[in-house]
């Protein structure tokens, strides 16, 4: 059975990365493993110019792997743009869960963060989405609106969806 991922998604600035850093401390209290994954739609600077890692990717190493006594950076190059769920194989197998910031046009469940004033409309639609965690009343919804002020409600959400869907 691989790791359960869940995507986060929704439009800029509407709070994505904070209800992340929330779900991660509720889940890690409640005793899981949580991994996480954030989605950059542009080429970050992965390294220091100029240190020994740095320089191992510049004279053409496809990967390079900077290990210290507590974390690990690793620097490859890509043939293709992999998923969450590719990447969750491949990095996190021994996780209870992975959590991807962004991610929102590929397939795989989601909670969407929507707030009045960044939010126009709902980006997700359809049954990848399982709840809109949100600021606004959203009564006409499809699917459950969880209150973005109120991270054990979701966390509370998130663990009943590992327990009875968690190898979707």
């Amino acid at each position: 059975m691989s790791v359960p991922v869940l995507a986060i998604v929704g439009y800029s600035n509407a709070g994505k990365t904070t209800l992340m850093e929330g779900l991660i401390a509720a889940l890690k209290a409640e005793g899981l493993r949580i991994a996480a994954i954030k989605h950059a739609h542009h080429q970050p600077q992965m390294d220091t110019p100029g240190k020994d890692s740095w320089r191992h990717k510049q004279a053409g190493a496809s990967a390079s792997l900077l290990v210290g006594p507590r974390q690990m950076m690793l620097v490859a190059d890509l043939d293709a743009h992999p998923s969450p769920r590719q990447l969750a194989d491949m990095f996190f197998a021994d996780h209870d869960l992975v959590l991807a910031e962004g991610f929102a046009s590929v397939p795989g469940p989601k909670l969407e963060v929507v707030r009045a004033v960044h939010s126009p409309e709902r980006r997700c639609h359809g049954s990848d989405l399982l709840a809109v965690v949100t600021d606004r009343s959203e009564a006409e919804s499809a699917v459950p609106a969880l209150p973005l002020n109120d991270m054990a409600a979701v966390a509370a959400f998130v663990l009943a969806w590992l327990e009875g869907h968690g190898d979707d």
